[in-house]
């Protein structure tokens, strides 16, 4: 089946464009699957208590055939590839990578949950959401 994902893409430590676009090159690269629209990139504040630096954001539609575990499988890896660490919950981070939703799907895994339950809350995403949703129907 096939399905679009909308994949947020962040980014607060080192140089945080090339770390967007090397994740925006891995996600055209992941198997049966192909990036169908871009959002535009924003700086946004940090979400959380700790004190750190502005993030950008980004956000892509990818057509896939993968599930959500698959694809959430092969994102942690892209996340992993640019130095992500998981030490303690909003720290920084080279890239963080969230599935934000399905057109079709959901989920509802301990680790996984589509749509992403801090969709409601996170203005930048709705923001980069709408404007993909508004490029698939051109």
């Amino acid at each position: 089946m096939r399905d679009v994902a909308y994949i947020a893409l962040g980014s607060n430590l080192g140089d945080r464009a090339h770390h967007l676009a090397r994740a925006r090159d891995a996600i055209a690269e992941l198997p049966a699957s192909r990036v169908v629209a871009e959002s535009s990139i924003e700086e946004t504040q940090p979400l959380g208590w700790l004190e750190q630096p502005m993030y950008l954001n980004q956000m892509v539609a990818l057509e896939t055939s993968l599930t959500p575990r698959q694809l959430l499988d092969r994102l942690q890896a892209i996340e992993q590839r640019e130095g992500r660490t998981r030490h303690e919950r909003w720290e920084s981070r080279t890239l963080d990578l969230d599935i934000v939703c399905f057109d079709e799907q959901t989920a509802s895994d301990p680790d996984l949950e589509i749509p992403h339950p801090g969709l409601a809350d996170r203005a930048f995403w709705q923001r980069e959401l709408a404007e993909l949703r508004r490029e698939a129907k051109r």
